[in-house]
């Protein structure tokens, strides 16, 4: 099958598996409400929710059912990327490429996204997605940029703010460069129409600030190696006189607990992307090694290229400022240890990793992400937990929209992988999927393989 054929039919037979009845059977379950695995399950799907769970000997799977061999093999809940980008409309391709990205994404267990950096065609593809005309993760979507561009004064970052409430986005996204003032004045409008917002830090802002204003979320860790600053030298860094050398040098790690237990007492949800920041600036592999990375054939050759290039020319600006090598394995090891302290303080984590962009790939980009995030000592549990259960009481809580899936319980939304080895026991294991299932859609090995291969010859040229 070409590639093109192969895309199609995904597309015009998602709907109509996803009304099927789907039975799981003698399956070891891993529902993620809490570290354990139930083994010997029957799990029953109908019309994309899970409508029956129970011990394989009496909880039969229905006439007619698809029935899927689950001896041997562990059941749980899809993951969530929610820090993630898909292609805006201004390309003429967008479409095309969408198909790729969201298709990677399932490939990888990733069931529903965050997209970040909203455009008014993610809009329609957010519901062709919820009504399954396209093989995709559930989305939601943010509204366009507010930066010190868009919104330069507190007039016009209110009035995009209702904009983008009135055209149905799901929330706003921050990033650098607004003044404190105008940020105010978003956070503001924001309360009074009822939307969230999360994302950077901007600088004149601050962490701390952020936090007063209820910003719901933060991403990348930001503001939080500034907030353990002293005081003169924080300032200069609300005024962005402060480079990474320096700033580096004056992190007082010792902070980072007190930090994370202010997060979680001002109910922040943190998104690490762990993995981007150290695409960004870690010196421990050239740039030729990470495009020698396997899942890079994913990724057209003159993007490649780009990426190439772009590490490059960033390692030499880096050097020729004084950020060397040892500055930059310092600073890898700073950020580790701030998601440590988020992590144990009980702050809420979300798994995200900005994909997709420098040496990132969709999907593939998260199981790097969860390495790194195991390396800074957080148990596999609880970073699925971010991807998964996390993830859905920030929906029900903070987005105000349906929280009922996340974990593997009746009545949730069935988004499922299938596992040939056990996720608790290592990280590793996720990748020994033998299907993936969204919105009751399932999705074999093999026809995520073929998928696959499509997708490496097509960027192969």
């Amino acid at each position: 099958m070409t590639r093109v054929s192969f895309l199609a039919a995904h597309t015009l037979v998602a709907a109509t598996a996803a009304a099927q009845t789907t039975a799981f059977t003698d399956v070891t379950v891993v529902p993620l409400d809490r570290e354990r695995v139930v083994a010997g399950q029957n799990v029953i799907v109908r019309d994309g929710r899970i409508v029956a769970m129970g011990p394989a000997a009496s909880t039969p799977a229905p006439a007619g059912a698809t029935r899927i061999d689950g001896r041997g093999k562990f059941l749980m809940p899809g993951l969530a990327e929610m820090h993630a980008h898909v292609i805006g409309g201004q390309n003429p391709n967008h479409e095309a490429l969408n198909r790729d990205i969201l298709f990677l994404y399932i490939a990888n267990g990733v069931t529903s996204i965050r997209a970040m950096l909203g455009q008014p065609n993610q809009l329609p593809l957010r519901e062709q997605l919820r009504r399954n005309e396209i093989l995709g993760p559930t989305m939601y979507v943010s509204a366009p940029s507010l930066n010190g561009t868009s919104a330069p004064n507190p007039d016009s970052g209110a009035a995009l703010v209702r904009a983008h409430k009135a055209a149905g986005y799901d929330f706003l996204k921050i990033h650098p460069g607004l003044s404190r003032p105008t940020y105010d004045a978003i956070a503001r409008a924001a309360t009074e129409v009822g939307l969230t917002w999360a994302g950077h830090v901007p600088a004149d802002v601050g962490l701390r600030h952020a936090m007063q204003m209820k910003q719901s979320g933060v991403d990348h860790l930001d503001g939080m190696l500034e907030a353990t600053l002293p005081d003169a030298l924080f300032e200069r860094s609300r005024a962005g006189q402060v480079q990474l050398p320096e700033l580096v040098a004056n992190v007082d790690a010792s902070k980072f607990p007190a930090i994370a237990a202010e997060m979680r007492a001002a109910g922040v949800w943190n998104v690490p992307t762990m993995l981007v920041w150290e695409n960004l600036y870690s010196h421990a592999e050239t740039p030729e090694q990470m495009a020698a990375r396997e899942e890079m054939k994913y990724v057209s050759r003159q993007q490649l290229a780009a990426y190439v290039n772009n590490k490059r020319t960033s390692m030499n600006n880096q050097r020729n400022g004084g950020f060397t090598a040892e500055v930059s394995a310092r600073y890898v090891a700073l950020r580790r240890q701030a998601l440590k302290a988020v992590a144990d303080a009980g702050t809420p984590l979300l798994m995200g990793t900005d994909s997709p962009q420098l040496f990132m790939v969709p999907g593939f980009a998260m199981h790097r992400e969860i390495g790194i995030v195991a390396a800074s000592g957080v148990s596999p549990f609880k970073i699925y937990e971010s991807g998964s259960k996390n993830v859905a009481r920030y929906v029900a809580e903070v987005l105000k929209q349906d929280g009922a899936f996340g974990t593997v319980a009746v009545g949730n939304r069935a988004d499922l992988v299938l596992l040939d080895a056990n996720p608790l026991e290592s990280t590793a294991n996720l990748a020994k999927r033998a299907g993936v299932m969204v919105r009751g859609r399932w999705v074999s090995a093999s026809e995520i393989n073929a998928g696959l291969a499509a997708l490496a010859a097509k960027y192969a040229q």
